[in-house]
């Protein structure tokens, strides 16, 4: 398959082109940084693209089997100024817009477009579990994933099929799991704000196969849960991460510190949700790791 991706050059998308070249697919880069792109991919189709604009990069997509949606803004990096939030959701909703109008207009069309999304579109919560089915939340994330997905749903009108894939949080080798190293290194990690929040968490390895599947299953459609099948406690999740590194978990980072760098941002960190992912497992998907101990050896070891 000849793939389009955007988002290619980030934490997940340079796993996944890495995959599908190893599978025998031909990515295609959709990117904003052309330079970054050539450097990581230097024999690879490159075309530079604004993300929130249509524009000459649209006629790409006519000569693609699939195309993967991956870009947005990164959440929780900086503050949740009124500016930072706007760039949060014009990145999702309007980029994915300009992708379904480009798939709409393109002869031939890819027949899939496998499309991010979050599980943040469940909003929070210590005590409630959410599968695929469950309700939207109410807060800002949840908003913005709502929109998200609403713009990715219009591809159907062009008889595309579409498969969202709400991710957890993503480990591996950078991402946040990176964010959470240093301290621990240092013998000074433990469990950020109660701990008691939960953690729904996937291998990036896992998510990349998961995304492969959905290109090339034709049985694959709507909405997935990318996340392991065994979601834990942000205490459980650290006192892992230190056991497996031969280092204590002792140290909680209070909930006013993350606060005070990321401000509403901050219960991206503080608050969780557990969430299972129902379908992806009654279709069949094998994980490699589904349980948090050996995804965090794999990593760090």
């Amino acid at each position: 398959m000849k793939i389009a991706i955007t988002g290619a050059t980030g934490f997940i998308g340079s796993r996944l082109v890495k995959r599908l070249l190893e599978k025998g697919h031909q990515p295609l880069i959709l990117t904003r940084n052309r330079a970054k792109a050539t450097r990581l991919f230097p024999n690879l189709e490159i075309v530079g693209y604004t993300p929130t604009e249509s524009g000459a990069w649209q006629d790409a997509i006519a000569s693609c089997d699939g195309v993967v949606n991956l870009a947005g803004e990164p959440i929780g990096e900086n503050r949740w100024t009124p500016e930072r939030k706007q760039a949060i959701l014009n990145s999702r909703q309007l980029g994915t817009r300009q992708i379904v109008d480009a798939i709409a207009k393109a002869q031939p069309k890819p027949s899939v477009l496998v499309n991010a999304s979050a599980i943040g579109y469940y909003g929070t919560s210590e005590t409630a579990t959410y599968t695929e089915t469950s309700p939207p939340g109410d807060d800002f994330l949840a908003q913005v994933c709502q929109d998200w997905e609403a713009e990715a749903e219009k591809v159907k009108d062009a008889d595309v099929r579409l498969v969202i894939l709400r991710f957890g949080i993503v480990l591996g080798d950078g991402g946040a799991l990176a964010k959470m190293l240093p301290p621990f290194k240092l013998f000074a990690g433990g469990p950020i704000g109660s701990g008691r929040q939960w953690f729904s968490w996937i291998h990036r390895d896992d998510l990349v196969n998961l995304i492969i599947d959905a290109l090339t299953r034709n049985d694959m459609e709507g909405v997935f849960n990318a996340t392991a099948p065994n979601p834990v406690r942000m205490s459980e999740f650290c006192q892992t991460l230190g056991d497996v590194l031969n280092r204590p978990s002792w140290l909680p980072v209070p909930s006013i510190a993350i606060e005070a760098l990321l401000g509403e941002g901050a219960k991206v960190v503080l608050e969780g949700q557990n969430v299972l992912p129902k379908r992806t497992t009654s279709c069949g998907f094998n994980y490699r790791y589904p349980t948090v101990k050996p995804a965090l050896a794999d990593i760090v070891t």
